[in-house]
């Protein structure tokens, strides 16, 4: 998630474990420095943007790592704190409640987090809320500024906080919830459709739990349906892509790719794009972004003629949202679906590369 919201979620917890005895404002800072520690990996520098992209939530979101390293971070506030000097239990605590909660809510998120590092390398990526959502966000905040206000404890305060960590913690089970309704009905529909996906992952789309992304794998193509959590068929989207596995072809071996492949669990494109040396193949990953706006596109071989050769890899700046897009998500929120018009560009430009010889240029 964003740095606020881990940032109050840290404080919150500080607050509820700590706060009776530290007060309700140091609670909240100590709390807030606690939760955005993970985060801090962001610093570790790696040979090339593919490892770290997939380096980023490894080692300091562990759930072993943070219980290794909680002794030595609550023994220092014991002694750097003299009224928590003999209270040794609950800092401890809230020191490993603090990382924890960073590293399990970062896993239900869509990216990725290494949970259980070293022991499994396995991204755990739930996808069941946004990075940024104000309705998680916002019940926490106002508990911190509170908190942030008030230096000794009440229990007008112990309410606050606890209403906002079981507000909090409710909105989780709703966006879980509304996941699996989303993933069912798209089921159904691709059922009825007669289309036997390989793979589906339904997320949400930006800022909010309601509108919900479908991504479906089906042989060359996938799809992306946009569903709400309510309302019928008719306010239903689809969009068709195409995958680029002839482009795969082409790699086989490339460790880039391999790597990618991994981490994205499948969900991934390739194109052709016209680069400093020309041609490029991009690979971009389906799960963080929408399309064509992906978050994570990198170009990771050469093309031509003769093939395909691994190059050094290079994280691609790609277009953003824009105002259209705002409308767009809008609309379809408030039932009124209406076509997305970056996507069907795309769409359109792609289908049009089909029959091109550049196309026709990615078969090996």
């Amino acid at each position: 998630m964003d740095s606020l919201t881990q940032i109050v979620l840290g404080a919150g917890v500080g607050v509820a474990v700590l706060g009776r005895r530290l007060g309700p404002r140091r609670a909240a800072i100590a709390g807030g420095l606690l939760g955005t520690l993970p985060d801090l990996d962001v610093l570790v520098r790696f040979d090339d943007p593919v490892d770290a992209f997939i380096g980023h939530r490894g080692f300091s979101h562990s759930l072993l790592v943070q219980a290794a390293v909680t002794p030595l971070l609550g023994e220092g506030m014991v002694r750097f704190i003299k009224v928590l000097r003999q209270q040794r239990p609950p800092v401890y605590l809230a020191v490993y409640l603090c990382l924890a909660t960073h590293a399990l809510l970062d896993g239900l998120t869509i990216y990725g987090t290494k949970l259980l590092w070293p022991l499994s390398m396995e991204p755990y990526a739930v996808g069941s809320v946004f990075i940024i959502d104000a309705l998680y966000t916002l019940p926490l905040l106002v508990a911190t500024i509170w908190a942030l206000c008030l230096p000794k404890w009440s229990r007008r305060m112990g309410t606050v906080i606890t209403a906002a960590l079981v507000l909090s913690t409710a909105y989780q089970a709703w966006c879980l919830a509304a996941q699996q309704i989303v993933t069912a009905r798209a089921g159904e529909m691709l059922e009825q459709a007669g289309v036997s996906a390989e793979k589906i992952l339904a997320i949400p789309t930006p800022f909010n739990s309601y509108l919900w992304r479908v991504i479906v794998l089906d042989s060359e193509r996938y799809l992306n349906l946009y569903i709400p959590v309510l309302g019928g068929r008719e306010q239903i989207t689809v969009y068709e892509h195409p995958r680029g596995r002839a482009l795969a072809t082409c790699l086989d071996g490339n460790p880039n790719l391999d790597k990618l492949a991994w981490f994205s669990r499948g969900y991934f494109r390739l194109d052709l794009h016209r680069g400093l040396r020309g041609d490029e193949v991009v690979f971009s990953d389906l799960r963080m972004g929408l399309t064509p706006n992906y978050a994570f596109r990198f170009a990771i071989a050469r093309h031509d003629a003769g093939g395909s050769q691994a190059i050094p890899p290079r994280h691609l700046g790609g277009p953003r949202g824009t105002w259209a897009d705002v409308e767009w998500l809008l609309a379809n929120m408030g039932h009124d679906p209406v076509m997305r018009l970056a996507e069907a560009k795309a769409w359109l430009r792609t289908a049009g590369l089909s029959t091109t010889a550049r196309s026709q240029a990615a078969v090996c």
